[in-house]
């Protein structure tokens, strides 16, 4: 989506356009997955206007308007990213912290039996599983102990 879509998509939603907001989404964009404090950071080597209380509030109402969402990648502070057509699953390694995604239609059969079975509605947007990436999957371990 570009800026303009982004500030299409903000009137659309009744939500005023202020420069926070558009340097938040800018961030968000740009880092894909990120912490508030990663977010706060990268705006700061364009304006130090803008500080985490900012930042937070921005990002509840773009959540709020469903152009930013958030998931819990590991034990730290969520980590968002902007939400598209494209619903994807977080995959999380658990050695170098990389975070990769693909696509949701990888859990459709898992959402179709939590749906059956447990009459659960699965919600891929927050959606992360851990373990460990190609690059370290095949690292030499040895070098390390």
């Amino acid at each position: 989506m570009t800026t303009k879509n982004w500030d299409d998509y903000l009137r659309d939603h009744g939500v005023r356009i202020t420069p926070q907001r558009q340097m938040v989404i800018k961030a968000v964009a740009d880092l894909e997955h990120a912490t508030a404090e990663e977010i706060l950071n990268q705006i700061q080597l364009v304006s130090s206007a803008v500080n985490l209380s900012t930042v937070y509030r921005a990002l509840d109402v773009l959540e709020d308007i469903g152009l930013v969402a958030h998931a819990h990648l590991g034990h730290g502070a969520p980590t968002f990213f902007l939400v598209d057509d494209r619903t994807h699953i977080h995959l999380v390694c658990d050695i170098c912290s990389k975070v990769t995604c693909t696509g949701a239609n990888l859990a459709n059969e898992l959402g179709m039996r939590l749906d059956t079975e447990h009459d659960f509605d699965l919600d891929l947007t927050h959606l992360a599983i851990h373990g460990t990436c190609s690059k370290c999957r095949y690292m030499d371990t040895a070098a390390y102990i």
